[in-house]
């Protein structure tokens, strides 16, 4: 089927390929003449939109046309809300060396708002600010709609969020959505251009859009662009993150010509996977109807097993996966483990590790957490915009140049009195009262290092301005100086590979160090890196799988009050958590194993549990629960686990 001159909503169930579908559909697009400048695609991650590119790169290569795949646009929501707003900074009210300014940034910021200085409540009034926003939802508005003490006082902080956010100079990522669309909806010019910019719009995972997001792309296709969105309704996991299927049941509202269409033949797991599969998401009202289906085979019964508690669950699963790599010839890397939350890790890390098998767990730390990396990263948003306070404030104390708190916080009153930021109240005259010769120098001294950087940063080089910026700020010699040897090693290296990975992407993608500078807000290194996967088991929550697959998935901790969770069943949301069950059990390719505790730890103590109730929805006649009557191939496989097992403890004593 070629559909290309409306919208357009593929209904993509999980494995059904809707990858290599919107991939397709580019190459069609400028097979058929579109400009691949005016063709964007629009994904929710970094990684999905990386692997969208290489797919659309290796697709248009073997049609001859690799010249065009760099014009493409491929990118995140937030990317796309970036690229908009650096080239309309002017019309969306913005100077162009904007900084984006992080959760962590920002947490101050909101603490001073609702007068705080308790981080949980300070992050929790974030929490809502940020909601708010991606809902549309005005400071007014919020304020009216308070239903208690806490978001009164967060609604009344919102009044002045974004005014702080302005005298930074900054935006924050909801901005990254809201301010685009509050121009493209705003100014009819701006809307005009973009709309041309856009001759073909292509969503992935719809059902994960916010409000603000669906907005963002009706004001992009206006009435006669053509789009389109890719989703699962079945697959709709983000709710508490703003995410609603209200998007989905609003588009044949406002596209009446809106074109459906089904794709229902799963090519990633057996048939035993997908019966229960669709056994179980039929409980949930359906937006559209539809019924996965799968040509690989009836496959293995799936295994549920009662635990006597979460550590015996641990290493029965991880024994249980040492005797299907031997029997199997499988890699560590064919194995997952799933569950709902990140506190259930820790038993399955310690499982692991006492055997000596590798894992890689979701939700490990970033480049970006590293603090040698924030550094950095400060002086480089003060080079693009000397008027965020947060950047300076880490870049002046890294290294420290006997610049402390007292300074610091009588430079804050200068500037609090001039109305003006930390880095022009270093140049002002009423400071030479109220701070120290030299405590004043050091600061003239740091400030004229980034001015310097700054006037030349759009002209020269990022690599060469970069390594200028580790010699001049004496960054290196500082970290060898104040830390261990082995430790001052790791940074420096750490530090070298993320200026090093600047520069070539700067000169890769010509971009000067400011462009470079907000990009970095939006990427993480650890998507970035090439290179494959290691052989190692993935322990992860089911919400960070989502997109993956692996040959086995064992789903654990599925207890009511866990999966689904205790708080989702008070607010009646356990539709949500059953289609989080759907998307743990269509991770699966060729083996699936489920597995509840009749105990388990709670706040230090031992709580009885019952198994959850998505147990009962899958198709009884597929499962094989483990107090039923072995067959032959299960006694082979547990010898063979036990086996595996045994050989594992000769291995670790040999050593």
């Amino acid at each position: 089927m070629r559909y290309c001159d409306g919208p357009l909503l593929v209904l993509a169930g999980a494995g059904s390929g809707k990858t290599r579908v919107i991939t397709a559909k580019i190459a069609h697009l400028i097979e058929q003449g579109c400009d691949p400048a005016q063709v964007v695609a629009i994904t929710f991650t970094n990684k999905a939109a990386r692997e969208m590119r290489e797919r659309a790169q290796a697709l248009l290569g073997r049609q001859g046309r690799t010249e065009v795949a760099s014009k493409l646009v491929i990118s995140t929501f937030h990317a796309f809300g970036l690229l908009l707003l650096r080239r309309e900074a002017s019309a969306a009210g913005l100077r162009p060396g904007f900084s984006i300014l992080t959760p962590g940034d920002l947490e101050g910021v909101v603490a001073e708002l609702v007068a705080t200085a308790d981080r949980v409540r300070a992050r929790a009034a974030q929490w809502r600010i940020s909601a708010w926003k991606n809902a549309l939802v005005t400071p007014a508005a919020a304020l009216a709609q308070a239903q208690s003490e806490e978001e009164t006082v967060a609604a009344r902080a919102y009044a002045n969020y974004d005014e702080a956010l302005a005298a930074y100079r900054a935006v924050d990522f909801d901005d990254l959505i809201v301010r685009p669309l509050a121009l493209l909806e705003s100014d009819a010019d701006a809307a005009r251009r973009w709309q041309e910019r856009c001759a073909h719009v292509l969503v992935d995972e719809y059902q994960d859009t916010n409000p603000a997001q669906y907005r963002l792309l009706r004001a992009l296709v206006g009435a006669r662009t053509p789009f389109t969105a890719v989703g699962d309704d079945d697959q709709a996991i983000y709710g508490w993150r703003g995410a609603t299927l209200d998007n989905l049941a609003q588009l044949p509202r406002d596209y009446p010509d809106l074109k459906v269409v089904k794709l229902e033949q799963n090519y990633r797991s057996t048939v035993r996977i997908l019966r229960s599969a669709n056994a179980l998401i039929g409980n949930n009202p359906k937006l559209f109807a539809k019924r996965l289906w799968s040509e690989l085979g009836h496959g293995d019964a799936i295994r549920v097993t009662p635990m006597a508690d979460d550590e015996t669950e641990a290493q029965r699963v991880i024994d249980r996966i040492a005797g299907i790599k031997f029997e199997r010839r499988a890699n560590y890397a064919d194995f997952a483990v799933l569950y709902r939350g990140n506190h259930q890790a820790q038993a399955f890390e310690t499982a692991l590790r006492a055997q000596g098998i590798a894992y890689e767990i979701s939700g490990g730390q970033s480049i970006f957490e590293r603090s040698e990396i924030k550094d950095i990263v400060a002086y480089l948003r003060l080079i693009a915009n000397d008027d965020d306070d947060p950047a300076f404030l880490r870049a002046v104390a890294a290294p420290r140049r006997g610049v402390g708190r007292t300074t610091l916080a009588r430079l804050g009153e200068v500037a609090a009195q001039r109305g003006e930021s930390l880095f022009a109240a270093t140049f002002a005259a009423e400071l030479a009262e109220a701070v120290p010769v030299r405590q004043r120098e050091a600061l003239t001294e740091f400030c004229g290092l980034v001015n310097d950087l700054r006037h030349r940063a759009l002209r020269e080089p990022a690599g060469r301005l970069l390594d200028e910026l580790l010699a001049r700020s004496g960054y290196e010699a500082w970290l060898v100086d104040t830390l261990d040897k082995r430790d001052a090693q790791a940074r420096t290296k750490s530090v070298r590979d993320f200026t090093g990975w600047l520069a070539r992407k700067g000169e890769a993608d010509s971009r000067n160090l400011v462009e470079l500078t907000q990009m970095v807000a939006l990427v993480t290194m650890l998507e970035e890196r090439e290179g494959e996967r290691a052989d190692a088991v993935r322990l992860s929550t089911i919400h960070a799988a989502k997109g993956l697959e692996f040959p086995h998935v064992f789903v654990v901790g599925l207890e009511e009050g866990v999966l689904p969770h205790r708080e989702a069943v008070d607010a009646e949301n356990v539709e949500e958590e059953r289609r989080l069950m759907y998307v743990a059990l269509t991770r699966a390719q060729q083996s699936l194993h489920l597995s509840w505790c009749r105990t388990r730890k709670r706040a230090g103590e031992r709580v009885d549990c019952r198994p959850s109730r998505f147990i009962g929805e899958l198709v009884q006649e597929d499962l094989r629960y483990a107090d039923a009557p072995r067959t032959a191939d299960e006694a082979a496989e547990e010898k063979v686990a036990g086996n595996a097992r045994l050989a594992s403890l000769k291995a670790m004593l040999s050593r």
